[in-house]
């Protein structure tokens, strides 16, 4: 094996694919090395130990995420253009986590099931996007709170959707959007 010294991107990187191939019990300094054809070394030269290296994926996670809802949110338009955007848009978009395919955001999900920290970090992209959308509406004059929690929950089930059988469903996402906007608008 050679030892080649690696980025902490490379192997933040390689936790996501394997987090995405193999789920969260591959997420280990070794197992991840091998498949990096290196060392265990290399790994901890970046990380003082796998929950450090775990905490430094959802923090990057997390960081996408939440730009992906910047960039939404502050998109030019009205806001029921940016409704649709926000409802459409791949987290995945910034930072390369689209390389990870549809099946990212339910594996971080999945793996926030089992990890106190992953669920902290899916309870705050949560409750950010949860109070963005609640704050979209609201700017269309819809306060009704269950049509934040219908919407987000679409969007959470269709990208586990996609993660499965990899069809793209921004379209039945806007879709959504406009029958309430035709229903309560």
């Amino acid at each position: 094996m050679a030892s080649t010294r690696l980025s902490p991107d490379s192997w933040i990187n390689a936790g996501f694919h394997a987090l995405v191939a193999q789920g969260s019990s591959a997420l280990k300094a070794e197992a991840l090395a091998r498949g990096l054809k290196t060392t265990k070394g290399s790994f901890y030269w970046h990380f003082k130990d796998v929950p450090a290296f775990h905490e430094a994926m959802l923090r990057h996670w997390e960081d996408t995420s939440l730009h992906a809802l910047d960039v939404a949110l502050h998109s030019e338009g009205t806001p029921v253009q940016r409704l649709r955007h926000f409802a459409q848009a791949d987290p995945r978009a910034a930072n390369g986590l689209a390389t990870h395919g549809t099946a990212l955001e339910p594996a971080i999900r999945a793996w926030a099931h089992e990890n106190a920290t992953a669920a902290e970090a899916v309870a705050r992209v949560d409750a950010r996007r949860m109070e963005a959308l609640d704050h979209l509406l609201a700017e269309i004059d819809l306060s009704n709170p269950e049509l934040s929690r219908i919407l987000y929950g679409a969007r959470l089930g269709m990208a586990e959707m996609s993660g499965r059988d990899g069809v793209d469903n921004e379209n039945a996402l806007g879709t959504l959007v406009d029958l309430i906007l035709a229903l309560y608008g």
